[in-house]
């Protein structure tokens, strides 16, 4: 069993600038699924938003000024929320231009289209409408040549790139206006298809097993646990690339022997695992407010503008809400892509440690800027993808299936990440996904309207 006690660590030395509806869509696209048998849990109920844990109410109170009425509102709300924007993104197909949560209590979902003819449909759904001029998939094909830019070019001075969805532009953050120009120029960007944003804030990664506590890497640096996982019957845990190599071992919050990295990736992607032994055991805790747990469910993931928090090693836990998705950021150490930004505070040991929207998980820390003091930005390495990558089962509360080998194409399986818009079978019919998350036993497509919609 993993401890939850507190160990002073050596911090690590970290440099400045750290690698850290429309016409023709069908009347039952807006329409509730219809149960085969029985009554169908809600979104709320099936991602288990309306029964929150006591430490992450009281953090999303003190850290979103909420009171514990409308924390518990946020939660549920963002879970429905979720499901309702996986149909309209699915209805409206490649017209669609996002969508995201706005409000005290997430009561607002707004969902964005490039064609005028769709605002009924998204009405109908509960949603608010925005019209725009750039599909989602355009906003990403123009992100995708700054990533290919970042190859060839210094991003030292342009350290952050992202899709603002809201704003519906692909933003540049940089020291200057003269550096931003010049990256947009050499991945073939014209000044109307990128935005600039000026800062001085240079993310940089946070150096220094339940998720949130301290372990230590051959001796010296310190990071924080993510999630437990499971390989087969070995079990371990999932933390930020950048803490460790292949064969790197660690010791606990107690210097005691632990494990050792399996596979890292890093810059690129920030992910890695770590195998444990004996006594070391995989739970599906995470390290909340005040030293108690919050049980993870499974890894479904989260709009822009929904509440979440991080617990680390170093500060604890802490809460904000999510503000870009598929985030590339250029750390001193090397570019990394794919990235979520969030308002969460975090410092250096925090790294490696949980990112959690109602008992969900959602990625690892990887770096940001500012610190918990006065405020700051986060970045964190969503979990979808390391599962992917490494062939990992998430541990959790409810389920605990080892992850499915080898590609098992358009078959309904446990333990697969299946990303939104994605079609399965299961049971002889055919389904389409509309939130993206790794495959619990549970969660069977025919009993989970909230994460699948039969087509």
């Amino acid at each position: 069993m993993v401890h939850r006690h507190a160990v002073t660590g050596r911090r690590v030395a970290l440099t400045a600038l750290g690698a850290l509806v429309a016409t023709g869509i069908p009347a039952a696209v807006a329409a509730e699924p219809t149960p085969a048998a029985g009554p169908v849990p809600s979104a709320a109920q099936t991602l288990g938003a309306d029964r929150p844990s006591a430490p992450m109410l009281r953090a999303l109170e003190r850290d979103l000024g909420l009171t514990p009425a409308q924390a518990s509102r946020r939660l549920v709300n963002e879970a429905e929320a979720g499901t309702r924007a996986g149909r309209l993104r699915n209805a409206l197909g490649d017209r669609f231009a996002g969508a995201w949560l706005r409000g005290t209590t997430s009561q607002e979902l707004v969902v964005a289209t490039t064609d005028a003819a769709d605002v009924p449909a998204i009405k109908a759904q509960g949603a608010k409408a925005a019209v725009v001029k750039r599909t989602l998939r355009d906003l990403r094909a123009a992100k995708q040549k700054l990533d290919a830019a970042a190859a060839r070019v210094n991003t030292r001075e342009t350290p952050l790139w992202y899709v603002d969805i809201p704003a519906n532009r692909v933003v540049v953050e940089a020291g200057g206006k003269a550096a931003a120009a010049a990256f947009a120029k050499a991945a073939g960007l014209d000044g109307e298809s990128v935005s600039v944003k000026v800062t001085k804030n240079r993310p940089r990664l946070m150096e220094d097993l339940t998720g949130g506590d301290a372990y230590y890497i051959d001796g010296t640096a310190r990071c924080s646990i993510g999630f437990s996982v499971t390989k087969g019957e070995q079990e371990g845990f999932a933390s930020a690339g950048h803490c460790g190599k292949p064969g790197a071992k660690t010791t606990g919050y107690n210097q005691a022997a632990q494990g050792t990295f399996q596979a890292s990736t890093f810059p690129g992607k920030d992910m890695s695992w770590v195998a444990v032994g004996d006594p070391w055991k995989a739970t599906p805790n995470v390290k909340g407010e005040g030293g108690q747990t919050v049980e993870i469910t499974g890894s479904v993931q989260a709009l822009v503008g929904a509440a979440i928090c991080r617990s680390g090693s170093t500060t604890g836990w802490h809460c904000g809400k999510v503000e870009q998705h598929d985030t590339s950021v250029s750390y001193a150490e090397g570019k990394v892509d794919g990235l979520t930004q969030t308002t969460v505070c975090a410092e250096p040991g925090d790294s490696g440690g949980p990112y959690v929207s109602g008992v969900q998980a959602q990625g690892v820390t990887s770096g940001g800027s500012g610190d918990c003091k006065t405020g700051g930005t986060t970045f964190y390495q969503p979990i979808n993808p390391l599962l992917s990558d490494f062939g990992l089962t998430l541990k959790t509360a409810e389920a605990e299936t080892p992850a499915p080998q080898g590609n098992v194409a358009q078959t309904w399986a446990v333990g697969r990440v299946y990303e939104a818009g994605a079609t399965v079978t299961h049971a002889g019919v055919r389904y389409q996904c509309l939130q993206t998350h790794q495959a619990q036993g549970p969660w069977a497509p025919a009993g989970t309207p909230a994460l699948w919609q039969r087509v």
